[in-house]
């Protein structure tokens, strides 16, 4: 057991204070141009009016606009006293702001003005995750918590249409919630929901009701399966990958795996990253798979090989979220370490990255240039300083 003299030293194990000191040593780089807040971060999306800012979920209650190219880190929208878990941009002209808390809400501000909206109340415990969409021409709000339960608003009244739940194989909390661009119409949309169990629901929504999807069998023709089940356990995240032609789904998990799952094999896995470790992130361009999660680090893939292309190092605790930039041509992650970090997607910038961790690893020491011998002289102006300090003693 290590023996510090802080008070948040007492009874920490040599294996906590080993992980404090080196988050602590870490804690200076200037990796990813970081940005730093004053809380932890917790999920992030794009900000729709402009391409360089991101809205942030801060565990202070609020919900932040940063911009990541200025730096300017000035508006927030307050309300929640608890942390704020997830947001989410729609309604009317895509101009009301969303936000999930552990006050067991979903806040709402105009995004313009930043005005307190109508709030959202029903959840018995933390909501965990936010999606606005149109269902047969109204404005809607979906949102899931730790309740275990899914949620359908009617934004305009405030009222609650549905509460989805599993019948039949126990939901746990939702993590994540996304529409299908693909499968949704005017009058229904097919919702993703991510939990902390290893299932994968879909559900189809009309004003009038809702039912959860059964999935066609990869393994047995003709066969059904309650869920799409392809991970060991909890899924953190669903993104629908607008890259492909078929807007397969990309899928992160604890179980230290990001996977493509196929739709048009019923979304069974069509390829598998390794990361290691939880993954609480995954991000897709045409080019690459990022990922991230619960080890700090950021791994870039190769989307046609597969293989890793670079490991960004920067963040000093887990990474939560990311979000790409430029059309794919950087990647915004953000952490509880409190920092908002850019990253230009470039093979350029991973080559220089991968020599410099090559050359670390072989010991070679960064080139510096050679600093001039701060106030020494060569022998010949030596001489000659004191050759003028005794003219100046004779005159």
């Amino acid at each position: 057991m290590y023996k510090g003299t802080s008070p948040d030293q007492f009874f920490q194990t040599d294996a906590e204070q080993a992980k404090r000191d080196r988050r602590a040593a870490k804690a200076g780089n200037k990796n990813g141009s970081p940005i730093a807040l004053k809380s932890k971060l917790l999920a992030a999306i794009p900000y729709p009016a402009e391409s360089s800012s991101i809205l942030i979920a801060e565990s202070s209650g609020s919900v932040r606009r940063v911009n990541v190219d200025t730096g300017d880190t000035k508006q927030v929208f307050r309300g929640p006293s608890a942390p704020v878990t997830c947001v989410a941009v729609g309604g009317p002209g895509n101009k009301t702001l969303f936000a999930g808390s552990w006050d067991k809400d979903v806040w709402s501000w105009d995004l313009t003005s930043k005005a307190p909206g109508r709030k959202y109340s029903g959840h018995t415990d933390f909501v965990k995750a936010v999606v606005a969409t149109k269902i047969g021409g109204k404005d809607c709000l979906i949102s899931g918590g730790a309740d275990k339960k899914i949620m359908v608003w009617d934004l305009e009244t405030g009222s609650r249409l549905h509460v989805l739940q599993d019948q039949a194989v126990s939901m746990m909390a939702i993590q994540d919630l996304v529409i299908d661009p693909v499968q949704s119409g005017s009058d229904e949309v097919i919702l993703v929901s991510a939990s902390s169990d290893p299932h994968i629901r879909r559900w189809r929504i009309k004003l009038d009701g809702f039912e959860q999807i059964k999935e066609a069998s990869p393994d047995e023709p003709g066969a059904a399966r309650h869920t799409i089940l392809e991970h060991d356990t909890t899924v953190y995240k669903v993104i629908f990958d607008s890259e492909s032609e078929e807007v397969d789904l990309w899928t992160s998990s604890g179980d230290g795996t990001a996977k493509c799952l196929s739709r048009l094999r019923g979304f069974a896995t069509d390829d598998s990253i390794h990361h290691g470790d939880h993954v609480r992130a995954v991000a897709v361009t045409d080019q690459w798979i990022i990922t991230a999660g619960r080890d700090e680090d950021i791994k870039v893939w190769d989307r046609s090989s597969g293989k890793l292309r670079c490991t960004l190092e920067g963040h000093y605790d887990e990474v939560t979220d990311l979000i790409t930039l430029d059309g794919g041509r950087r990647v915004v992650s953000v952490s509880i370490d409190g920092t908002v970090r850019t990253w230009p997607l470039d093979p350029t910038e991973f080559d220089k990255i991968n020599k410099e961790r090559e050359d670390r690893a072989k010991g070679v020491q960064k080139e510096t240039p050679a600093e001039p011998a701060g106030g020494k002289m060569t022998a010949d102006e030596e001489a000659e300083l004191a050759a003028l300090m005794e003219e100046d003693e004779e005159e």
